[in-house]
């Protein structure tokens, strides 16, 4: 992962690389936790980085559900608002059951379907407006593709963001720092924990 963006040469190739390098922030920023470390909440908010990793996940694959069936609508969740919710509350938490390994995984396969529909779909294609939820506008009938995916960057690095700060309290590590470490890992980068470097006698 470099530090910043390749060139890009059009829209779409773009909206792809600017997913793609927001994407791999969070392999970053989880260089070198452990199950325990991932799962930990030592800032003032109640997130954490494993959280933050499956809320990711969790996202794109509700957006890109959209996308892949615009200009229709993706089937339907007939279940109760209130099952809906706590499902998605429960996104934001990483359970005792959950590893690191397991959410980066899922995490990879998600992020893979997504550049794909940013490769192949017609980004002037409308997304319907879902109904059955209050956060959405009332004002407005769809978006078009090219907006969800913008919306979908806009969420990686604001998720992101809050990762960084998170594993800052976690042990100090930056980013920088960590891209260097995940840019020479040996195969399970995962199980030995990031150490700060001695400072220079």
């Amino acid at each position: 992962m470099p530090a910043l963006a390749a060139p890009v040469a059009d829209e779409r190739s773009a909206l792809r690389e600017y997913l793609a390098y927001h994407q791999s922030a969070y392999f970053a920023v989880c260089y070198g936790l452990t199950d325990e470390q991932a799962r930990s909440t030592p800032s003032a908010s109640a997130l954490s980085i494993g959280g933050l990793v499956k809320h990711a996940t969790g996202m794109q694959r509700s957006w890109m559900a959209r996308v892949a069936a615009a200009p229709g609508e993706p089937e339907r969740d007939t279940r109760p608002f209130e099952v809906r919710a706590a499902q998605f509350h429960a996104e934001y938490v990483m359970g005792p059951d959950e590893t690191l390994a397991g959410l980066l995984r899922a995490f990879t396969e998600q992020n893979a379907r997504t550049l794909r529909l940013a490769e192949t779909a017609d980004l002037d294609a409308r997304v319907p407006v879902p109904r059955d939820a209050p956060w959405f506008p009332t004002d407005i009938d769809a978006w078009s593709v090219r907006w969800v995916l913008l919306h979908v960057i806009n969420e990686l690095a604001r998720h992101s963001g809050q990762a960084d700060i998170i594993r800052e309290s976690i042990d100090g590590a930056t980013m920088y720092e960590l891209i260097a470490g995940l840019e020479n890992w040996e195969p399970k980068p995962w199980i030995t924990p990031w150490r700060r470097p001695a400072s220079p006698a």
